[in-house]
């Protein structure tokens, strides 16, 4: 019943995400990560020797979100759907293994539809207060491209603003995708994986003909 009664709610998301999120469980994009993969191409099609493209990847993120932020977002985003969200979250739920009992107290219930959607709407005013040119979210998948220290900055926003939330990067699977002579001033980003324009992927889609399309 429950299930039920969160597909039911899950109606209620509306459309403002698009298209800086593309997932359809935010924006109601059926082709929202066709629509990212696109973009992206189009943007290393034409990426200026001064530019780079970042692809973020969260650690654990649907279970380090901070409830508490989580449902701040609902109240002031759908408060319709925040009494619901209120009962299901506001206390710590039981997890079962074996004959022991763990209490699920942060991050979103696993299998629970509306959680890409609660997930969504918290993260969504901190995708959209970046200013890289191209600004692409897809639930806890997370594209950044633009000059480098345009992009620097955002990627320094979002740890410091996404560690409030719980979130935190995963940074032995984030990417920088650039001209191989450009040299990376920033040190977190540098930390990344280096990855060169035509072996680039997003969202597990290959970018560009060649080697990695064909493995694929």
């Amino acid at each position: 019943m429950r299930r039920l009664a969160s597909k039911c709610a899950n109606t209620r998301r509306g459309a403002h995400g698009a298209p800086v999120q593309s997932s359809s469980a935010w924006c109601r994009h059926s082709r929202g990560c066709e629509a990212a993969i696109h973009s992206a191409r189009r943007y290393l099609q034409t990426l200026a020797p001064d530019h780079i493209m970042v692809i973020v990847d969260f650690a654990n993120a649907f279970n380090s979100l901070h409830r508490s932020d989580m449902l701040l977002s609902i109240r002031d985003c759908l408060p319709e759907l925040y009494a619901f969200c209120l009962s299901s979250f506001s206390q710590p739920s039981f997890l079962y293994v074996g004959s022991h009992v763990l209490l699920s107290e942060e991050g979103l219930q696993q299998g629970d539809p509306p959680g890409p959607l609660l997930f969504c709407t918290t993260i969504h005013p901190l995708i959209t207060s970046l200013g890289s040119d191209l600004t692409l979210g897809y639930l806890d998948d997370l594209t950044l491209a633009g000059l480098q220290n345009v992009v620097a900055s955002d990627i320094q926003k979002v740890v410091a603003e996404g560690s409030k939330m719980g979130l935190c990067l995963n940074r032995s699977k984030c990417e920088v995708i650039s001209h191989p002579d450009l040299k990376i001033a920033d040190q977190t980003i540098l930390s990344f994986i280096c990855v060169s324009v035509a072996t680039a992927t997003l969202l597990g889609a290959p970018l560009f003909p060649g080697k990695v399309l064909d493995d694929t």
